[in-house]
């Protein structure tokens, strides 16, 4: 009965319009009462869900990633990737998709990513004859390679939402996944570019040329280097990562491209504790909806279920559920509420926790360009000027593909167990 009223309560609230966080607290805090549960307890669970060293990484992540929009580091990875594959019809377009794979190495944000290399990457395919609809859907697909490829926020939140899953040994697991979309990514591109007669670079590049776009982009190219060999080979936790991401882009930005002023520092500031807020508010609200899930005892119900089905049919399920989910739901809330509950479904059925760990976040990223709620989708609208629709509708070819590199990940478990056993965190 509390359950039902709970999520009623919040699907109401949502409906409404009501902020992510707010419907969560609003539900939660309904059920809490209902329970005849002393009212001091939602702030205890809002504070000691936030009280994680880890979750320092989160602003740290987000700072680094506007000091890199702002400090000319995003120009010029891409610039970079256009002097790889410019050559190619359709280069422009490829290279938008590598530029987010690098830039993913570094701050791990889907919506950053879409904002800052969206605000290049589009223009500049006008410019060179690629129609608005396609370079915006590019941008949105190509932006959630961002939260798999580490470091990752996502990832984070997941790691710490359920207990014994080592962030490093994610971090590890989403390597080749990113990189296999990236590349499902770029094919697609290549394809669509072929059939529409988009351009490629017909001016051959000197040397010269290719030598100072290399030396320019060299110092940025090793941000993902020294982030992910730090995180891997132990050297640094993920928060520490965090800290040197932050530290080394604004050595970049001020010292060595010489593009952030003083001056620009309170606005990224700014923006920066805005997009902390929002994500820490709806951590806390998070940790007392899910005490409410787990009193109703939700994962026993969802268990006896989804157990008859077996391991591939678990499998099968939980994609179709993960990817319906994400359609409406913010991706904080949705792996803060639901992979506590079926994290230890997956594991009593064989799925190893970082495998299932790999497969939930991919989901959730999916449903970042997914209609009708895929914020990627809202962010790269407006920069390219254009209606959410005809974003929808030119995205569709890109959705299908990560769809189908999701179920080969789903099923194939060495595509993401590969790395974390190479890099020890699983024996």
């Amino acid at each position: 009965m509390i359950l039902s009223i709970l999520l009623i309560t919040f699907t109401i609230t949502l409906a409404l319009s009501v902020p992510v966080a707010w419907a969560l607290g609003i539900s939660s805090a309904i059920a809490v009462m209902l329970m005849n549960l002393p009212l001091e307890v939602i702030p205890q669970k809002i504070i000691t869900g936030l009280d994680l060293f880890p979750m320092l990484c989160i602003p740290l992540f987000i700072l680094a990633g506007e000091i890199m929009g702002k400090g000319g580091v995003t120009k010029r990875l891409l610039m970079f990737a256009v002097m790889l594959v410019g050559f190619i019809r359709g280069g422009l377009a490829i290279a938008n998709v590598m530029a987010s794979m690098l830039f993913g190495g570094i701050t791990g944000s889907a919506v950053a990513d879409a904002s800052a290399l969206g605000s290049i990457e589009i223009p500049m395919m006008k410019e060179n004859g690629y129609d608005l609809d396609f370079s915006a859907a590019v941008t949105a697909a190509s932006s959630c390679i961002g939260p798999i490829i580490p470091p990752s926020i996502l990832v984070v939140i997941y790691s710490l939402s359920v207990p014994g899953v080592s962030i490093g040994g994610m971090f590890a697991a989403g390597m080749i996944p990113g990189i296999l979309i990236g590349f499902a990514l770029m094919c697609t591109c290549y394809v669509i570019s072929i059939k529409k007669g988009y351009p490629r670079r017909e001016v051959k590049l000197t040397k010269k040329e290719i030598y100072h776009t290399t030396k320019d982009a060299s110092m940025a190219l090793l941000s993902p280097v020294i982030i992910l060999g730090g995180i891997i080979g132990g050297v640094f936790t993920a928060t520490e990562a965090a800290a040197v991401a932050t530290f080394y882009s604004s050595f970049l930005a001020f010292f060595v491209y010489k593009e952030l002023k003083i001056k620009d520092l309170p606005d990224i500031f700014y923006k920066t504790g805005v997009t902390t807020a929002v994500v820490m508010i709806i951590i806390g609200t998070s940790n007392i909806f899910g005490m409410v899930i787990a009193f109703e005892q939700l994962a026993t119900s969802l268990k006896a279920l989804v157990e008859p089905l077996g391991y591939y049919g678990f499998l099968i399920a939980i994609n179709l559920i993960l990817l319906l989910i994400g359609t409406f739901l913010d991706p904080n809330p949705a792996i803060l509420i639901l992979a506590p509950v079926f994290a230890p479904i997956a594991e009593s059925l064989g799925i190893h926790p970082i495998h299932f760990g790999c497969i939930f976040v991919i989901n959730i990223v999916i449903g970042m360009i997914t209609p009708p709620l895929g914020a990627c989708l809202f962010v790269v609208s407006p920069i390219a000027k254009i209606s959410v629709e005809k974003v929808t509708v030119a995205i569709l070819p890109f959705l299908v593909v990560e769809i189908v590199v999701l179920l080969l990940i789903s099923y194939i478990p060495a595509l993401t167990l590969m790395a974390p056993k190479l890099a020890g965190y699983i024996m």
